[in-house]
């Protein structure tokens, strides 16, 4: 924890508030690693002063859905649908060990950090029989780098063989998720503002989940004070499934399994409709908009604008690195704009409109309130972003030049007052050791 101050001048300082404040020769006063003043004109007292040379500020972007481990296994089942790109990855990822997941982590949370990412959500619900330290490898590497990481402890309890579609090598028993969830929490989960880890609960997806698992999940989340996620709604193929198997939609399945409320945000949510939006407003269930994802497996795009307009919580994530190939937040903000734009024309969502999705959207969905917009009491959580490089030569307003002309790799990324990410570098690690180590890994799951 830093307990000098220090004063961050000169920057285009873009809050995030829901004032859409923003400070065009702005500073940023930090204390303790928690913002103390934010503003422009007369500057105050501090311990150290920091010059930011005109770059723009942005609160660190949170990704509210993530696959980690998937960075090993990138461009595969290039023309598959989600479902037939499950069935071709199931059996790889079944080879994870710790080794490997520390591996994929860091190298996931390295491009995170780089893309201005300060907090992370990871859907980790791959456990393979014998192996174990999963979870824990992912922590790690957070910690070693610097971001802050929501951990999941997925689940998947309905193999091929009971109508699921993960093979039954991956599939686990209720009372062994429900144990190390707990085991989890009790070594891991912080509560306290400013928490850099915390454990989520997370059954995979309607379609590789039991019921019983799903309540009981909900349950235990409930008694602990932890939050519940799930894939949900992604293809038109999976409400078929669930009319299927369970004779109701989705959304349906999970308002009867009292799997709607404050407590729940679902990923991808592409296929939702006017009703179902209505019930995650009045819910006030989340939506981790996940576009790249959707596009490249070809599941549609979310009708994000509905969502808003409605009052829905959203956020956006990145999704796995084996179906967004690039694990890059600010190029998902660009990517939110121009898919609301492609469904509802120019004017559905402004540049402002989708960096708010990946900061204080994604915030809200995680139900963290002390990151995700640059206000006094906020962690000092910020990404500085550089305006005299190529990209934003010419643009007259440089936070929607930013997005438009995303990616870029951060300049300096904060988390908790420490620099993450300085001049373009990691700052705890070396970014070529990461790729080396990577490839030694992604070796073992090659073919």
């Amino acid at each position: 924890m830093n307990s000098a101050s220090t004063l961050y001048t000169s920057g285009w300082v873009v809050t995030c508030d829901h004032a859409g404040t923003e400070h065009e020769s702005g500073w940023l006063l930090v204390e303790n690693s928690v913002i103390t003043a934010v503003g422009s004109g007369d500057e105050p007292e501090a311990d150290q002063r920091v010059d930011l040379a005109g770059g723009v500020v942005t609160p660190g972007l949170v990704n509210t859905h993530h696959h980690l481990y998937q960075t090993l296994t990138r461009a595969r089942a290039q023309e598959a649908d989600l479902f037939g790109w499950l069935r071709a990855l199931y059996p790889v990822w079944s080879r994870i060990d710790a080794e490997a997941e520390y591996a994929a982590a860091r190298t996931g949370l390295a491009e995170l950090a780089l893309s201005g990412c300060s907090t992370v959500f990871d859907h980790h619900y791959v456990f393979p029989r014998g192996r174990s330290g999963l979870v824990e490898a992912e922590v790690q590497a957070a910690r070693e780098l610097g971001v802050r990481i929501v951990a999941s402890r997925g689940s998947m309890d309905l193999g091929e063989s009971d109508g699921g579609l993960p093979p039954d090598e991956l599939v686990e028993d209720l009372d062994t998720v429900l144990a190390d969830t707990q085991r989890l929490v009790a070594e891991l989960h912080e509560q306290e503002p400013g928490a850099r880890v915390q454990i989520a609960v997370a059954p995979c997806s309607p379609f590789s989940v039991t019921k019983k698992l799903m309540t009981e999940s909900a349950t235990l989340a409930r008694q602990l004070g932890l939050t519940l996620h799930t894939h949900l709604a992604e293809t038109v193929e999976e409400e078929a499934y669930c009319m299927e198997l369970y004779g109701c939609t989705p959304v349906e399945y999970l308002t009867d399994l009292d799997w709607l409320g404050p407590d729940v945000w679902c990923a991808h949510c592409v296929h939702l409709s006017a009703d179902d939006t209505g019930d995650f407003a009045a819910s006030q269930t989340g939506v981790a908009h996940c576009p790249t994802s959707n596009l490249r497996l070809g599941a549609g795009v979310a009708p994000v604008r509905d969502y808003l307009d409605a009052g829905v919580r959203v956020g956006l994530g990145v999704d796995g690195s084996a179906s967004n190939e690039r694990s890059d937040l600010l190029a998902e903000v660009k990517q939110a704009l121009l898919v609301a734009r492609g469904r509802g024309g120019p004017r559905a969502m402004t540049a402002r409109d989708a960096l708010s999705l990946g900061t204080r959207g994604g915030a809200a969905v995680l139900g963290r309130d002390d990151i995700g917009s640059l206000e006094q009491g906020k962690r000092a959580d910020f990404a500085v972003w550089r305006t005299d490089g190529l990209e934003l030569g010419g643009a007259d307003d440089p936070v929607t030049g930013l997005v438009f002309s995303a990616p870029h790799r951060v300049d300096r990324l904060v988390v908790e007052g420490e620099d993450v990410v300085r001049g373009g570098e990691l700052v705890h690690a070396d970014e070529d050791e990461i790729a080396r180590a990577h490839r030694v890994q992604a070796r073992r799951f090659a073919g």
